[in-house]
């Protein structure tokens, strides 16, 4: 990561209330451990939404399949795949893309470099909130 790279402010994003129930609870299992190593931003809402969101999808999905199998008949006796099938693929192909943004994976988080904390500078940080800019 380079000096000159913009560095968001590390912490916790707000969960979106829209949320499904079981992308809620992954929000609430996976943003304290993101935060922990040090790879979560308040700007990433929108990309920890849509990865926790997908997980709530596909748990549906899932459920579904499980419930109702992979297949269904129709009244003529052709078998079709079943929607939830193809929602629990997709899930996986996007949660595999996100995964890789948030070092969600063991060889993803081999290549994240978390950038070391700035030291606290007073006098700018006053400076600053005076309007005056060194």
């Amino acid at each position: 990561m380079s000096e000159n790279e913009p560095q968001p402010e590390i912490g916790r994003p707000t969960r979106p209330h829209w949320l499904l129930p079981e992308a809620k609870r992954e929000w609430s299992r996976i943003v304290p451990e993101l935060l922990r190593l040090g790879l979560l931003a308040k700007i990433d809402r929108a990309m920890i939404s849509m990865w926790c969101q997908c997980w709530g999808m596909y748990v549906e999905a899932i459920r579904d399949i499980r419930k109702n199998g992979t297949t269904f008949s129709t009244e003529k006796g052709y078998e079709g795949q079943r929607p939830s099938v193809g929602v629990m693929n997709k899930m996986i192909e996007r949660m595999t893309a996100l995964s890789a943004r948030f070092g969600m994976t063991p060889s993803d988080r081999s290549r994240i470099t978390v950038p070391e904390p700035k030291e606290k500078d007073d006098f700018a940080e006053f400076l600053a909130k005076t309007g005056q800019m060194p």
